[in-house]
């Protein structure tokens, strides 16, 4: 089963972003993502959408962040991607009538809801500064792929 990245793979950006006050280009920024830039401005648009990012077309042109990171929450950021699923656990349909299947159903839909709302509370509590690497950090690799 592939997992969706794209929650991580965004703040990964976001937080390279505030550490550069130039504009980066899609191209340079979807490497970073290991995509291309078609498929990075159609996950980024929900952020630019939101107001936490803008992009500027042509020469000098790019992406850059439009507020603080300490602004910007994970629980931001998962919204402006339209709520991924957070868990790929599923319930069995093929008998509808069963006690059983009905009863373990249940179970698993209010522990999940349970776990999602909990993590959600989480998300609205930790800002994008927390994630960033303190100034005292020294960069073991460069992952950008302009670096």
């Amino acid at each position: 089963m592939n997992k969706d990245t794209r929650l991580s793979d965004v703040l990964h950006v976001l937080l390279h972003m505030a550490e550069d006050e130039r504009p980066l280009t899609s191209d340079v920024l979807a490497k970073s993502m290991r995509t291309n830039p078609a498929v990075f401005r159609r996950t980024m648009a929900g952020l630019r959408k939101a107001g936490y990012v803008r992009s500027g077309k042509g020469h000098g042109g790019g992406w850059q962040l439009t507020r603080p990171l300490k602004e910007i929450t994970l629980l931001a950021v998962y919204e402006a991607l339209d709520r991924p699923t957070l868990f790929a656990i599923g319930s069995r349909t093929d008998h509808p009538h069963c006690v059983i299947e009905k009863n373990v159903n249940a179970a698993l839909s209010n522990t999940m809801a349970k776990a999602e709302s909990l993590l959600i509370e989480r998300f609205g509590q930790v800002t994008l500064d927390q994630l960033a690497p303190d100034q005292s950090d020294t960069p073991t690799q460069h992952c950008r792929a302009d670096q």
